[in-house]
């Protein structure tokens, strides 16, 4: 979406892009973190998080002209660090190896279409429960991240303890909300830095010794190119399974959130239900994945947080380009950005959560066929902590349910051949 004078305006898309920065600039600290654990080297994958963002967002920013974020995902560097090299015993030069596998490939179906042909072939109420069910994830993240929830043995999930902690998360989401309700323009924002600052009494913000504004950037050439392709041209069908989990992982994991997030924000086509530009975002979470393998990071891909930034009235490529600046700041600035606590974003990721809620007024559940997929795949997307996992299940039982009552003609062969492959991701670890 372009940015038009008449509809947008500088000071609301840079508010956005600075919200969305700051909501998902924990991946700054937390990338380095997992990677390092792969035995990569933490400071030179802190600068390959930064420079691979960079890039990303802006193709997403100049090319698709869209307020989505891209960054390393979460879930994947955790599969990228304690999956493929801690368990399966691939170096990290392999794993990064797939990974750039990844982004040529998804490159190569960007310009077939055939991505878009995916997100386009999912069902009308399917969309809408995707972006129901990350509002309910990404309000989950938000809960965990602060404390507010934790996990239980006989419960499962429970209230976490009283804390400064949790004290901070729960102020924030009363004081977003209530800023929210006076419709004060960057209220997610101030909520955010507000919160950062009441942490610091209480010790929830933590000032490491020798605090500085600004650092030097370290370089990337620990870990940058090298790409050890061995498994690859050798034929181990492992590997290939490998490459095609990663693909499947990131796939979809951006379909639902380009689709989530889209559809909470009113940018999709009333008419055909169709996302502007989406060939183009896809392109970019794509060239993303490409570069950060070369630079020497886990696959990028387009983030849920994205949706903060929205809220606050982002609607043009300005405040994806925003972030990108801020993300290349972040190399001279860093200690100023991961001192931000996880608990004082708590209160964005929680609220946009309930704004992603609007979507379920459009689902029919007077149709059953129509309302179980749609539950199935609000729900399984925070109990399984994969927005993949939601999409995957909800569009088996849609296709199984249209089936098993006849009516298999009103599905197109997109989703046949989508619910054939879903069906081996669960039948091939069985034989």
């Amino acid at each position: 979406m372009g940015f038009d004078p008449s509809k947008h305006t500088v000071k609301v898309e840079m508010m956005a892009g600075l919200t969305t920065f700051l909501t998902m600039s924990y991946i700054l600290a937390v990338n380095p973190l997992i990677l390092s654990d792969a035995g990569m080297d933490k400071g030179a994958v802190f600068s390959a998080t930064v420079i691979a963002a960079f890039a990303a967002t802006s193709v997403m920013a100049f090319y698709a002209r869209l307020p989505f974020v891209l960054a390393s995902g979460m879930g994947i560097n955790a599969f990228f660090a304690y999956t493929l090299v801690i368990v399966m015993g691939y170096t990290w030069q392999q794993a990064l190896a797939a990974v750039c596998i990844e982004g040529i490939v998804f490159i190569l179906l960007t310009i077939f279409k055939v991505r878009e042909a995916i997100v386009n072939a999912i069902p009308l109420n399917l969309r809408y429960s995707i972006s129901v069910g990350i509002g309910l994830f990404i309000a989950f993240i938000g809960l965990k991240n602060g404390g507010i929830v934790v996990s239980s043995e006989s419960t499962m999930t429970a209230l976490g303890d009283w804390t400064p902690t949790t004290m901070i998360a729960a102020g924030g989401v009363l004081l977003g909300a209530i800023l929210l309700s006076l419709h004060v323009k960057g209220a997610l924002f101030f909520t955010i830095i507000i919160m950062t600052l009441i942490g610091i009494p209480f010790g929830v913000t933590q000032i490491p010794e020798g605090f500085t504004l600004l650092s030097m950037p370290q370089s990337i050439e620990p870990v940058a190119l090298h790409i050890d392709f061995s498994r690859f041209v050798s034929l181990d069908i492992e590997y290939y399974i490998v490459v095609a989990t990663l693909l499947f992982m990131d796939l979809f994991d951006t379909i639902g959130t380009l689709i989530g997030a889209a559809t909470g924000a009113d940018m999709v086509d009333e008419k055909t239900g169709q996302i502007p530009s989406l060939n183009r975002a896809l392109m970019a979470d794509a060239i993303g994945t490409l570069v950060g393998s070369l630079c020497g990071t886990s696959t990028v891909t387009t983030y849920v947080e994205s949706t903060t930034g929205i809220l606050e009235g982002g609607r043009t490529g300005l405040t994806a380009f925003t972030a990108a600046l801020l993300f290349l700041a972040a190399l001279f600035f860093s200690p100023v950005f991961l001192m931000i606590p996880a608990a004082a974003t708590t209160s964005a990721l929680f609220l946009v959560g309930v704004m992603m809620l609007r979507a379920i007024v459009h689902i029919d559940f007077i149709d059953f066929a129509e309302a179980m997929p749609c539950f199935v795949t609000m729900l399984m997307m925070p109990f399984t902590a994969s927005i993949s996992e939601g999409i995957v299940l909800g569009m088996l039982s849609y296709v199984i349910i249209y089936v098993c009552t006849g009516r298999y003609r009103q599905l197109s062969a997109t989703i046949y051949i989508l619910s054939a492959f879903f069906l081996l991701k669960y039948i091939a670890p069985l034989l």
